[in-house]
């Protein structure tokens, strides 16, 4: 059986869901891979770009209490942290839905299928093997298509989550590292000032 026989035998209703899956798919192809990209290039500049943020900010907290300066370097590395998670988290609902969802959507299109092939063998009386068997393998073909379009949307969902996990490890890290340093800077200075 080819597509072309199958695709004249459905009807609109398996027609709109072949449409959905197909979009869902296309959808995920382009959101997974460009997470994935988006995200490792964040993974190789996050470390860097926290240094730069925390250098522009010591410069504008010489004057002023270790405790002080402390807060604010704790607080601007929560922010960009927090921007870093966001970003990284960018096109994850998609994925995570469409791995969801399209499974669901081919086992309807599956069972739509089936009753509309019984629907045909009742109206016509006839109900052989020969008569169920081609109908009920069209309907089939929906399933395979809905897990067709989920499995590479979990694949996606799951690379692009590991890969966000090392962006906020080295985010975390990076951070603690920046804020030692600038402590220890900072009472250097202190104790500098006060001999």
């Amino acid at each position: 059986m080819d597509f072309m026989s199958y695709w004249q035998y459905s009807d609109m209703v398996t027609k709109a869901l072949f449409f959905i899956l197909l979009a869902l798919s296309i959808l995920s192809w382009v959101t997974g891979i460009i997470r994935i990209i988006q995200s490792r290039n964040l993974a190789s500049t996050v470390a860097d770009d926290l240094s730069a943020q925390i250098q522009a900010k010591q410069t504008d907290l010489s004057t002023g209490d270790v405790a002080t300066r402390r807060l604010v370097i704790e607080q601007a590395l929560l922010k960009h942290i927090g921007r870093y998670r966001f970003a990284s988290e960018r096109g994850l609902p998609i994925l995570g839905t469409t791995a969801a969802i399209a499974p669901f959507i081919g086992l309807f299109g599956t069972v739509w299928g089936i009753f509309h092939a019984l629907s045909n063998i009742g109206s016509t009386g006839q109900a052989g093997l020969a008569q169920v068997a081609g109908p009920v393998g069209e309907a089939l073909i929906m399933t395979g298509l809905g897990i067709a379009v989920a499995i590479p949307a979990v694949v996606f969902y799951n690379l692009a989550i590991r890969i966000n996990r090392r962006v906020m490890y080295h985010a975390n890290d990076r951070a603690h590292e920046l804020l030692a340093q600038s402590m220890t800077s900072s009472t250097a200075t202190d104790i500098a000032k006060n001999i």
